[in-house]
């Protein structure tokens, strides 16, 4: 075949469909693009790291100074859950430890989400690229994963240096560090779903703000958190059985100290965790698929 010259118009007989090939490679998603998404908002994060940092340890000493152990004076009778008998400080740590989770989940999936759709956009500079909807989501959804394992870690750290789950003439099962999981999926089990619902909204009017208010704060106070769900009245109950950060609070309790519990609640909480962060995701993914087609 002659070369062409600067002005031949023929194409080499392989180089349309070269072409095509690589066009629609370009269109597919990359392997890694989930990970992309999560390394842009972990860095992201570096904008507002000092808070993190001070937020992860400053929230455990006012919690557990302030709340457990300052209560936990005035309190001289130990928990009562079944035939068990626990300190105060002991009961209430895991609880704020899955709170911990919940609180970072409570802001890193409200006004960052609406940041990439809507003030600053960088979700539709995503999507421009081959990274699919749903890995973005995914990414969101990691990226937040990433700050709530190292807030509850460095909580967990501090319980057991600090306060140790007060109790040296009991035995104590090596489990409690499975509390570091259970509050991540805690966390996630409330987040993610927020997430999704706040790729649903176009403008922000104060709606995130209700949901500190009337169902974070809710959650926190009436899901078992300072005392047992089973001392509330029957019609304040049911916001502990919805609520992820209760399930999440009986597991810790479970894995730190050895509350006792029926296997069949053992599966209830875990399904009832995993059927939220789950069923968030994949109505997330679709929300984000919709939002970002736009």
């Amino acid at each position: 075949m002659p070369p062409q010259t600067a002005g031949d118009t023929t194409t080499h007989p392989g180089l349309e469909e070269l072409r095509a090939e690589a066009m629609e490679w370009g269109r597919k998603p990359r392997a890694l693009g989930s990970f992309y998404v999560t390394e842009h908002m972990v860095r992201a994060m570096r904008a507002y790291g000092w808070t993190i940092i001070v937020g992860a340890l400053g929230q455990p000493v006012l919690y557990l100074l302030g709340l457990a152990v300052g209560l936990a004076a005035l309190i001289d009778a130990p928990i009562v859950v079944g035939d068990q008998e626990v300190p105060y400080l002991v009961f209430v740590a895991p609880a704020l430890l899955m709170t911990s989770a919940v609180a970072v989940a409570s802001e890193e999936f409200t006004y960052p989400v609406m940041a990439g759709f809507k003030w600053r956009r960088y979700f539709y500079g995503f999507n421009a690229s081959p990274l699919s909807s749903g890995q973005i989501a995914n990414g969101v959804v990691a990226g937040a994963g990433a700050r709530m394992g190292l807030t509850v870690a460095l909580y967990f750290v501090f319980i057991v240096i600090f306060f140790a789950w007060l109790q040296p003439d009991a035995t104590r099962p090596g489990t409690a560090w499975l509390a570091i999981f259970i509050a991540l999926l805690g966390g996630l089990s409330f987040g993610v779903p927020l997430m999704a619902y706040a790729a649903s909204i176009e403008d922000d009017k104060g709606q995130f703000a209700l949901v500190q208010r009337f169902i974070f704060m809710p959650m926190f106070l009436f899901s078992g958190t300072f005392y047992p769900l089973a001392t509330l009245p029957l019609w304040l109950q049911w916001i502990g059985w919805i609520s992820p950060l209760w399930h999440a609070t009986e597991l810790g309790r479970l894995v730190t100290y050895g509350q006792p519990m029926a296997p069949l609640m053992i599966v209830v909480h875990v399904v009832y965790l995993l059927a939220l962060a789950i069923g968030g995701l994949v109505v997330g993914r679709r929300l984000f698929e919709r939002r970002l087609a736009k």
